[in-house]
């Protein structure tokens, strides 16, 4: 796998995201978004992938919506556009791959996430970020709806006040007051802190049944937009799927054996 603006390393059942359009900040053009779709759909086909970090090799971890690059060609007429929509859907599809990737996702954020930043990360299961870290929702300020998605997730995470203060305003929000909403779950002093951190962090989840944390993501998804009856019988679903797995037999054998469980996907 090959890609022009990602750094991919797979190591121990963890994959390792690093975006890598550094002279742009890692402003979000059609390109990258479709390679960062590309990535996790890809990612989340593969056995040997448990769980999924998201970092950014640029001087911050996101500078947003690359604006040159979404709205160029645009003419002005109702034709134009309705072209501009058709074509931004990478946009859309890169919040949504990660969100729908099986395996979950942690995002490491330095420095600013600034709009579309901000979009992908409300699509990633957990935030770590560092004490330098700023978050805005800035497309208010630039006379935009914010349409990826962050409208929609972020609610979800933080709270309808919260994140309608951080859409009105379109103000930058510090690691403290992120972490306070409840945004990211930890804060690091630095970036090799933050990336120490987030690496110890995905070791503990792939440690886990890869099997019971699939199904339990899909379970969390499906129950954030429906009732809680509904959201308990898939869960008893995906149960009657994991008692004939493998990995449960060798839960029960190291639970007696007294040793840690060594889970093979089965």
């Amino acid at each position: 796998m090959t890609y022009k603006f990602i750094e991919l390393d797979i190591k121990d059942y963890i994959a390792t995201v690093t975006m890598a359009r550094e002279k742009s900040l890692n402003a979000l053009s059609l390109e990258f978004a479709s390679e960062i779709a590309g990535v996790f759909k890809t990612l989340g086909a593969m056995d040997e992938v448990r769980a999924i970090i998201l970092q950014s090799k640029a001087r911050i971890f996101c500078s947003g919506l690359d604006l040159k690059d979404a709205v160029g060609g645009f003419d002005g007429t109702a034709r134009g556009t309705f072209n501009i929509i058709k074509k931004s859907q990478p946009l859309f599809d890169c919040c949504n791959s990660i969100e729908e990737c099986s395996k979950p996702v942690i995002a490491a954020v330095h420095g600013k996430c600034v709009g579309g930043g901000l979009d992908i990360i409300s699509a990633c299961d957990i935030r770590l970020c560092t004490e330098d870290a700023i978050f805005c929702l800035k497309e208010a300020n630039i006379g935009l709806v914010a349409d990826m998605g962050v409208l929609q997730r972020l609610p979800l995470i933080v709270g309808q006040g919260f994140a309608r203060e951080m859409a009105y305003t379109a103000g930058n929000y510090s690691a403290l007051q992120a972490k306070n909403m409840g945004l990211v779950n930890d804060v690091f002093a630095d970036k090799n802190a933050l990336e120490t951190g987030a690496q110890k962090l995905a070791r503990e989840i792939a440690a886990n049944a890869p099997l019971a944390i699939l199904c339990t993501k899909e379970v969390l998804n499906f129950s954030r937009y429906t009732s809680v009856s509904e959201g308990m019988a898939l869960a008893i679903q995906k149960n009657m799927f994991l008692l004939s797995t493998d990995d449960l037999k060798e839960a029960i054998v190291a639970f007696m054996e007294k040793r840690a469980a060594d889970f093979k996907g089965k």
